[in-house]
């Protein structure tokens, strides 16, 4: 049993879901799974579940040097301003290179459209 990346019990039955194709059935699921995917490296699945009127043409994350070590995932808030709307709060834990741990706290937005949530932007502090 390997555990998820996201904090959650068991990968396969946690973000693996989605990253294997399932919608994620909120915002909060969606950037857990994206949390995951940056941890993984899943590349494709990041682009895929970002909005397309912001998603960048590539990451770049195989040739990311130093590679971060991300060192957990912690949740502040989720919100749903609309039923199609998202806001969800997180802090990201990580360590560059050799580096002292850092944190990265983000307001992401995010929106659902024919079922399926996407990530749009997000606002760094």
């Amino acid at each position: 049993m390997d555990p998820c990346p996201c904090g959650g019990v068991e990968y396969a039955t946690c973000c693996g879901r989605w990253h294997a194709g399932e919608p994620a059935p909120t915002a909060e699921a969606l950037m857990r799974s994206r949390y995951s995917a940056y941890v993984l490296g899943l590349e494709t699945y990041l682009l895929d579940t970002w909005h397309d009127s912001t998603r960048p043409a590539s990451l770049g994350l195989a040739a990311q040097a130093p590679k971060p070590t991300w060192l957990g995932l912690t949740v502040k808030r989720h919100e749903n301003p609309t039923p199609d709307t998202a806001v969800v709060e997180f802090v990201a834990r990580l360590r560059m290179g050799g580096g002292s741990a850092e944190r990265m706290h983000e307001t992401s937005r995010f929106v659902r459209e024919d079922g399926r949530w996407f990530y749009v932007d997000g606002d760094v502090s």
